[in-house]
């Protein structure tokens, strides 16, 4: 969506990634002036896939554009509506099937009915909207959320690292020796 919107070019955006770009931009803006309807709303399941909304959020954009008489790559002046609410449209489809799994964990006794916890990371646990919803959702469900640092949520190799450290702390899953392990590139 950051691409689509050509965020590179909003002045208040143009040494962001596109996921930090879309939640500065959506903390202005009016989530309810294109309100997109959420994926997979006939699925009972807890799935999760965005491509329903990307296809929404390209035509909204591509009429937007059209309205604005805009060539695609110029910035609409309703881009920050538009962040709003594609960041609260992922916000609330993630919520509601991160609760199914919840539930769905529960009651088939897959986590412990105490002391359950919610673990996220990556780009999603570093938006502080979707953190704040999950936090909710959390709470609400007596489930601890745990989230890296959002400086720790950006690249897939600080991840991986910084749940090493813990693992290590934690004294989990530490290899002593790596004789026997076998590693292939791509």
């Amino acid at each position: 969506v950051a691409r689509r919107l050509s965020l590179r070019k909003h002045p208040e955006c143009h040494s962001m990634a596109g996921g930090k770009a879309i939640e500065h931009l959506a903390q202005t803006g009016n989530q309810e002036q294109l309100p997109f309807r959420l994926p997979m709303k006939q699925h009972r399941n807890c799935n999760f896939s965005f491509s329903g909304l990307q296809n929404l959020v390209n035509n909204a954009i591509a009429q937007k554009e059209k309205e604005e008489g805009i060539q695609e790559g110029e910035i609409l002046s309703c881009v920050k509506d538009v962040a709003a609410a594609v960041q609260h449209a992922v916000s609330v489809h993630i919520l509601q099937r991160t609760y199914r799994a919840m539930l769905f964990c529960r009651k088939n006794s897959i986590l412990p009915p105490k002391h359950a916890a919610l673990v996220v990371s990556g780009g999603v646990a570093s938006n502080q909207y979707i953190r704040k919803g999950l936090q909710n959702l959390a709470d609400a469900n007596d489930f601890a959320l745990l989230c890296p640092p959002p400086r720790l949520c950006t690249d897939n190799g600080v991840m991986i690292a910084w749940n090493g450290i813990e693992r290590l702390r934690a004294g989990l899953g530490v290899l002593h020796s790596t004789a026997g392990i076998r590693y292939e590139p791509k």
